[in-house]
């Protein structure tokens, strides 16, 4: 094939005659012929008279001009002209296509797929053999195939949710021989890659496809100076970019919202920066999660576990602390481990427990009033924790000696007991190895921590199950009885270090975290994490959404403290004994380095431009060119104007030069009355026409496919759908519209946005969807949120797990169109929306949500042609047609909720009825 500049040809020696052209200049200068000249003396008699036509002896320059690029453009057409043709690489040896497959491809994964795909087709017309392999995967021996072998693995390969790494790894699994090598790259620099890189290019041509698309991450968040701060970067860290991370949980009733949201800014050169959260304790707590918005990757997700959700402790000592005294007070160490990790709370026992605290700590505190205890107990029982540390006063007390004091795990004997001391016998007692089955197990005993006194426990068969620290001896040194869904727990010694040295140590602390009083630090150790399994309840996938999981097997702590996410151990929120700790993509310290390939490496986009061929453009215009030449020669010689006039051949011949586009139908240019009577004779769904004619086609092909399968499935018959114009067609007629956006799409009226806003208020349902995938700041997000300004919108909100559209028709959690977890927009609960005791949800509103935002295109999820099939591919292979599914089933709620409104919603008043009823 033969370029110039964009444009290629693939029969380019016709191109030579354009050669001819100037011969072609003379001939058609010859036509029509010069006059012959013959003497005739009669002639003299004419001589004075004028003829009323005359004809020229030379054809015009601007006519032999339209015909020479007639014929031009011809020759252009048959040379085989081509826009943006794809470079084919030479080659037909055996052919490795390699993906890294990790976090960081999600955002473009359809791109890479479809370049793999044309890869491997075009290997396969060449006959060659391919090989497709994830780098993400676990290294395994490379094999040749045939390219229809290939292609049915590729079509349902999805990315990992973690970066891959080893990849030295897969030079001992690569086959023998030569063979070319395309690596689709998401542009990071992964463990081993150098290595396999060099590899690659001892065996053949290495060419890699790089998305030029930047790469954004979050990492874990932290609590310092009474802010939640996280880290965020990118690569690459060139110009100023606006971002915005948002803190994602549950709300007071259990539905997962957005709780406070953050603007960031990248400076030009900065890879890195900073979003800061000023929460109270009650709202923080409540975080599962960060995100930057319109990042669909693992690596833009941050979860959150234990070391975030600092917990309220309330500290209260049977003494005062006296000034000059603070070593030797009960309170000081306690402050001392508590103070960073937690939020401590002072004051009376009433006054804490109006507080409703996560622990409260007594730290030898004997006697309780009544009223106290009472109220203490209800907040034990609640789930409230209760932690005790003995001391003299507790020693001497009648009610923990007689064992009628409620708030002991055991009955103490009296008195207590003295090791090593001055007038005792025998040396002070070290602590014995943790048991398996108490929270302690995993944590290293130092040897210098010893006991030299301690409250004894009533020997009895409920002692020993109730033990979960013990001294060397076998006499408890930490006892827990479950209360109600609490649980009370006693530490046999002093809070400071009158009794033990064990407050002095780091062991106190850690004990402390396993008891779930205070949290880990934001970096677990392997000794915070070692002697445990920890099971995985949440993961998150390769494009940042979280699942829930219940059957993958756990790991153990020490691996979990290493924070290397893979295969066997994805990212997460990992459960133990007594707390989660959660696995990010991105560690405090990670940070994304670029991807530097060697000299001779070709490093080429993985967009891939469209070939266009322009035979129909170039000989279309060579007719329309012939055309014109022939009004024109008719004009000339007199003939057009003779029989139809000047004017009608002027008319004719603007007509011919004027440009040939393409006419928009428009379905609404029926009159008023033709309008009214299509659109209410039956149900018909309705669309905005917009200023791009393929997406009103791509719309109504959309509309046309739900309408099918509303026939198929439900009792809604509706006909073909009607494209409207805002300007002038009346809405009143129609309960949906569905309005795809364009970059371009003009802003309506005053006159149309009254229309609009009174079809929502009169139960219209408006749907909004930008087509972009969620792609922050795109065209069409811009304009969607330029025209929504005058819209009389209501409070919006993502669609909430009970709200009426999850189960009008179908029941769905997830709302995919041509792409998948994007988020969906509807109108916000009031207020006062709560649970009726016995429903699975709220009353959410008295009527249909006006508006629904959307992004995924789902249109194109929906189209089908006039045989009944989809005229856009959606995903790969079964998941894509499950994907096409669930658009679909959603495309169908959508329109129940529209035609049938809010009785759905209305069984939460089912209850209230039933009894009203008597029954």
């Amino acid at each position: 094939m033969w370029m110039i500049g964009p444009i290629g040809f693939t029969a380019p020696l016709l191109l030579l005659g354009l050669i001819l052209l100037p011969v072609l200049w003379f001939l058609l200068r010859a036509i029509p012929p010069a006059p012959i000249k013959r003497r005739f003396p009669g002639v003299a008699l004419l001589l004075g008279l004028d003829d009323e036509t005359t004809e020229t002896d030379k054809t015009p320059w601007w006519l032999l001009l339209l015909r020479a690029l007639a014929i031009a453009a011809a020759i252009i057409a048959f040379a085989g002209p081509v826009l943006n043709p794809q470079a084919r690489a030479p080659g037909n040896g055996p052919l490795l296509v390699l993906i890294d497959g990790g976090w960081a491809d999600a955002r473009d994964w359809t791109r890479r797929q479809d370049r793999s795909v044309a890869l491997v087709e075009e290997a396969g017309r060449n006959g060659r053999p391919v090989a497709v392999v994830r780098l993400s995967d676990a290294p395994e021996a490379v094999v040749f195939q045939t390219a229809d072998a290939v292609l049915s693995r590729l079509a349902a390969m999805e990315p990992q949710p973690f970066a891959p790494n080893a990849l030295q790894g897969w030079v001992d699994v690569l086959p023998a021989g030569e063979f070319d090598s395309f690596w689709l790259s998401n542009g990071l620099d992964h463990e081993g890659r150098a290595v396999l890189e060099t590899a690659l290019q001892n065996r053949g041509a290495l060419t890699v496809f790089s998305s030029p698309r930047p790469i954004f991450a979050l990492h874990p968040a932290s609590f310092a100076e009474g802010m939640v701060k996280i880290a965020a970067s990118r690569l690459p860290a060139t110009g100023e970019v606006q971002a915005e991370v948002v803190a994602r949980g549950l709300d007071p009733s259990g539905i997962e919202r957005e709780l406070a949201r953050v603007a960031v800014t990248f400076p030009d050169g900065q890879s890195q920066t900073e979003a800061a959260f000023d929460l109270p304790p009650e709202l923080r707590n409540r975080i599962t999660r960060f995100e930057l918005v319109g990042q669909r990757t693992a690596g833009a997700v941050s979860l959150t576990d234990d070391s975030l959700k600092r917990r309220k402790i309330a500290l209260i000592t049977g003494e005062s602390d006296a000034e000059g005294l603070l070593l030797l007070s009960q309170s000081h160490y306690l402050r001392q481990a508590l103070a960073p990790v937690a939020d401590l709370l002072d004051g009376g026992l009433q006054d804490v427990l109006l507080a409703n605290p996560d622990v409260i700590v007594l730290a030898d505190v004997a006697r309780l009033s009544a009223e106290d205890e009472k109220g203490l107990l209800e907040w034990i029982q609640k789930g409230g924790l209760l932690l005790r540390f003995a001391g003299p006063r507790m020693a001497a007390s009648e009610s923990a000696v007689d064992g009628t004091d409620p708030l002991l795990p055991v009955t103490l004997r009296q008195g207590g007991r003295a090791i090593g001391g001055a007038m005792s016998w025998g040396e002070p007692k070290p602590l014995a190895p943790f048991a398996e089955d108490t929270p302690f197990h995993g944590l290293e005993v130092p040897p210098e921590v010893t006991v030299t006194e301690q409250v004894l426990a009533q020997p009895g068969p409920e002692l020993a199950g109730r033990t979960i620290a013990a001294l060397a001896d076998g006499t408890p040194l930490v006892t827990r009885r479950v209360e109600g869904q609490g649980q009370v727990v006693l530490v046999h010694v002093t809070a400071n270090a009158d009794w033990s040295n064990l407050p002095l140590s780091v062991l106190f602390v850690q004990m402390l975290e396993r008891l779930a009083v205070s949290t880990r630090p934001a970096v677990p150790e392997e000794s915070d994490l070692a002697g445990q399994i920890w099971v995985p309840e949440e993961v998150v996938d390769a494009y940042g959404q979280v699942v829930a999981v219940d059957d993958l097997p756990g790991v153990p702590g020490e691996d979990l403290a290493k924070a290397i996410p893979g295969r066997a151990m994805p990212p997460g929120l990992y459960a133990g004994a007594e707390r989660r700790v959660a696995l990010n993509v991105m560690a405090a310290d990670t940070a994304l380095t670029p991807a530097e390939w060697a000299e001779g490496v070709a490093v080429e986009g993985i967009e891939m431009v469209r070939e266009t061929a322009l035979k129909g453009a170039f000989l279309s215009g060579a007719l329309a060119l012939l055309m014109v030449d022939i009004l024109a020669a008719l004009f000339l010689s007199g003939r057009l104007a003779a029989r139809l006039g000047p004017g009608v051949a002027v008319l004719i011949l603007a007509l011919a030069l004027m440009p040939q586009g393409r006419a928009q139908a428009q379905d609404s240019s029926l009159p008023d009355d033709a309008l009214a009577l299509e659109a209410t004779t039956a149900l018909r769904l309705a669309y905005v026409m917009t200023d791009d004619q393929r997406v009103n086609d791509m719309a109504k092909a959309g509309l046309l496919g739900l309408s099918m399968r509303l026939w198929d499935r439900t009792t809604v018959e509706p006909l073909e759908p009607i494209g409207v114009d805002l300007e002038k067609d009346d809405l009143a007629f129609f309960p949906f519209l569905y309005w795809p956006m364009t970059a371009n799409q003009p802003i309506p009226s005053s006159e149309a946005y009254a229309k609009l806003n009174r079809f929502m208020r009169t139960g219209g349902m408006l749907f909004l969807d930008s087509r972009d995938g969620g792609m922050t700041g795109s065209p069409e997000q811009r304009r969607m949120q330029e025209i929504a300004l005058r819209l009389d919108i209501p409070p919006l909100e993502p669609i909430p797990p009970d709200h009426v559209l999850t189960r009008t028709f179908y029941l769905l959690q997830d709302f995919p169109g041509r792409f998948i977890g994007q988020p969906l927009w509807v109108e916000a609960a009031p207020p006062d929306a709560e649970q009726a005791e016995g429903m699975p949800f709220r009353n959410l509103n008295d009527g249909v949500t006006p508006v629904v935002l959307g992004s995924a295109d789902y249109a194109a999820a929906w189209a089908v042609d006039d045989y009944d099939q989809p005229l856009v591919p959606v995903g790969r292979g079964n998941s894509g047609e499950r994907q096409r599914e669930i658009a679909y089933r959603f495309g169908i709620n959508l329109i129940m909720h529209v035609l049938t409104g809010n009785y759905k919603s209305d069984q939460v008043h089912v209850p209230a009825l039933l009894e009203r009823l008597g029954q």
